[in-house]
């Protein structure tokens, strides 16, 4: 065997799954028969292998040059075998190279590319996200607060534990900063009777949002709107925010510009709710591997990742104080994972939605890109590479809130009992107030 394929042998061998490689050649490394087939067409996903650079090889097979054979669910297992670094570690840490990321970072997070970026994503076709997301399209982090939910009790589960920790009250206006398909905001209209304000860079989401707050009966009480946090301007601040599986998409140069708009946007004594993606390792930005270059390629463009750390420290630089912080990771393992069985269950279906939307080379791309993320990412999570943080802050005030808690300065008890403990009597979510 020729080098650098001996030590790609050796790899192999050590897989929990049987995975074969055919090389351009025509040679093969690996059993025969084994679950996992990687058949190579140019030598590109040759040299990434060899390397251990996964995403490279997620590349090749979008673009046709590399044939997968086998579930996406085996291919994870056996992808473990194959790296060489840590994905979590990025390589790429001196400090000239730190400093030239952050100049990067301002120039692809300005208005106009972020809103091109969101859209890319986000725009695909809300057929083939309803495929698999839950019925409210709730495109986040689920809270497997019982080990025998469904995706759709999680994913309620999770928007409740959000109000809770918001501690969200009939009347209150809520703002929800990257609303998505509107889980968060129809959620806490109708089981906590807010008066929301969603906002969104996504034409289809905001169409979609529209129609179904019509469809609710909210009209008048909750409202969306196709726009840029760092461009909102109101007469008042907003009572609560929220903002989830938005932070990912900020960037580290306008990070310092998010949380100062948080805090301009939340009335003193407020509570604010950040749930996003975080780095598991401390200097990196993306995952290594090449796959951080693959998301941001085929999935999220312009995506970053920061390490809880730093949000924190962004955080109280904005002159907001965090109270609460929670780790789901593992939470998110099981999300990933329960999405992408229910797309491997209708990929029929997903190819002519997405045949239909971008014509059939291109969908396949899109199909297969897909496939690999949701898959990968669940990997990420369950292996530490990446964590999901939600962040509970504060925007201090002078006042005094409660009585027994002396120099409390926000609306938070500073015990977390409330979000636990069962709902008291006459403490009932509100339905269509």
């Amino acid at each position: 065997m020729r080098p650098p394929y001996d030590s790609l042998e050796a790899r192999l061998a050590k897989s929990p799954i049987p995975i074969s490689i055919v090389l351009p050649g025509g040679d093969l490394i690996g059993p025969a028969n084994a679950a996992i087939r990687l058949t190579l067409h140019d030598q590109t996903a040759a040299a990434a292998l060899a390397t251990g650079a996964i995403g490279t090889v997620g590349a090749e097979i979008v673009e046709g040059r590399v044939q997968l054979d086998g579930s996406v669910r085996d291919l994870m297992a056996a992808a473990q075998a194959l790296l060489q670094t840590d994905p979590a570690q990025d390589e790429h840490t001196a400090w000239w190279r730190q400093a030239l990321s952050w100049y990067v970072s301002k120039a692809r997070h300005t208005t106009a590319k972020d809103s091109q970026n969101i859209q890319f994503h986000y725009d695909v076709s809300d057929d083939f996200y309803a495929l698999w997301l839950d019925p409210y399209r709730v495109y986040s982090c689920a809270y497997y607060r019982e080990p025998g939910f469904t995706l759709a009790q999680a994913q309620e589960a999770k928007l409740d534990h959000i109000c809770r920790k918001l501690r969200l009250k009939p009347g209150e206006r809520l703002l929800d900063i990257g609303s998505g398909w509107g889980g968060m905001l129809l959620w806490a209209a109708e089981h906590y009777g807010i008066d929301g304000t969603g906002i969104t860079l996504s034409k289809n989401q905001y169409a979609y949002v529209q129609k179904c707050i019509e469809e609710r009966g909210l009209t008048g009480r909750v409202r969306v709107l196709l726009q840029d946090y760092r461009e909102l301007q109101v007469d008042e601040p907003f009572d609560k925010i929220s903002s989830i599986g938005m932070f990912e998409h900020v960037g580290r140069a306008q990070m310092p510009t998010y949380f100062a708009t948080l805090r301009r946007l939340l009335k003193p004594g407020g509570l604010a709710m950040n749930h996003g993606i975080t780095a598991g390792g401390v200097d990196n930005t993306e995952l290594g591997a090449g796959m951080g270059e693959f998301i941001d390629r085929y999935i999220f463009p312009g995506g970053e990742l920061l390490h809880v750390s730093v949000a924190l420290h962004e955080i109280g630089k904005a002159g907001l104080e965090m109270v609460d912080t929670e780790n789901i990771r593992p939470h998110y393992a099981r999300t990933l994972w329960a999405w992408s069985d229910a797309l491997e269950a209708q990929l029929s279906r997903a190819r002519d939605i997405l045949t239909a939307q971008h014509g059939a080379e291109r969908g396949e791309k899109v199909l297969r890109a897909y496939r690999l993320y949701l898959a990968g990412c669940a990997l990420g999570f369950e292996q530490g590479w990446v964590a999901l943080h939600q962040i509970l802050m504060a925007h201090p005030d002078a006042q005094q809130h409660d009585t027994a808690l002396t120099g409390a300065r926000s609306e938070y008890p500073f015990n977390r009992e409330y979000i636990y403990a069962p709902p008291q009597a006459g403490a009932t979510p509100v339905r269509n107030p």
